[in-house]
């Protein structure tokens, strides 16, 4: 995935009504691609990627599939490819709450819980928290009630200026790391929703003052780390995203589970001490 400059989205989506060749037209574009790679990836011919680009041949139901798997298409867009080229969409969206997820949820929640002390929890596609385990609560502490209400948002909850942001000693840093991660998923997915998410965290003010220096005793990072005060002392932690593997439903294509990994020594003593 390549960040979008700040401000701009690109969607690889077509104009309503133009069928599902300039849908593909713009994947392939948008993964840099060129025609005569694709069709060598997908076992098929320069000529047939043109003609199904420009219209002149509608692709079987199979070669929509296999074309959307080499581009790294979403699942949410292959159903989208799937109805532009007059076909069933093949991916069910699953509600949440839904029974048929009970077994998935339970991992999940078993995975978090293991990691404590150490901060972890569950994000759908629009950052909202499905899940948390307790060592997510030091985040959440002089946080008004009013930002804790359900649905959680991360991304609102984390840059609000009433929120987590007051206590990001590398805010400006970890800010930038955020909105360009949000940028690259709204290139990725006609979102609205998102869309907005991102244009109202995008414009939250950010402090003259706010902190942005360097550690005490400087340690050798190895990614951007979230450096968080809490209680006076400066946490240090490394953030990794995980996401479901050849997911076959949107909604479980969509949820990821983010842990925060103890950057440094001292933060792995702290949170031990602190017995979450």
């Amino acid at each position: 995935m390549t960040p979008v400059a700040s401000g701009t989205t690109v969607s690889p989506s077509a104009p309503a009504g133009q069928g599902i060749g300039p849908l593909l037209r713009a994947w392939r574009v948008r993964r840099r691609i060129s025609q005569l790679e694709l069709a060598l990836r997908a076992d098929s011919s320069a000529r047939h990627i043109s003609f199904v680009e420009t219209g002149r041949s509608k692709p079987s139901e199979e070669m929509v599939l296999r074309l959307a798997e080499h581009l790294e298409v979403p699942v949410r867009e292959r159903n989208a490819l799937l109805l532009a080229a007059g076909y069933a969409p093949r991916y069910p969206e699953t509600a949440l709450d839904d029974p048929a997820l009970d077994a998935l949820w339970d991992g999940m929640e078993r995975l978090i819980r293991g990691y404590e002390p150490y901060p972890a929890l569950v994000l759908d596609g629009l950052y909202r928290v499905r899940a948390a385990n307790r060592g997510v609560a030091m985040f959440l502490e002089g946080v008004p009630e009013w930002l804790l209400q359900p649905p959680l948002n991360a991304m609102r909850l984390t840059l609000h200026p009433e929120g987590m942001a007051p206590r990001i000693r590398n805010l400006r840093e970890w800010r930038g790391h955020l909105l360009e991660q949000m940028q690259r998923q709204i290139a990725l997915q006609r979102s609205e929703e998102l869309r907005a998410l991102y244009e109202e965290v995008a414009a939250y003010p950010v402090p003259r003052e706010a902190p942005d220096s360097e550690p005490e005793e400087p340690y050798p990072y190895f990614a951007l780390p979230l450096r968080f005060e809490h209680e006076g002392r400066v946490l240090s932690f490394i953030s990794s995203i995980s996401t479901f593997n050849t997911p076959m439903d949107v909604t479980v294509a969509e949820l990821a589970i983010e842990t925060f990994l103890p950057a440094d020594p001292a933060t792995v003593k702290y949170l031990h001490s602190l017995g979450t």
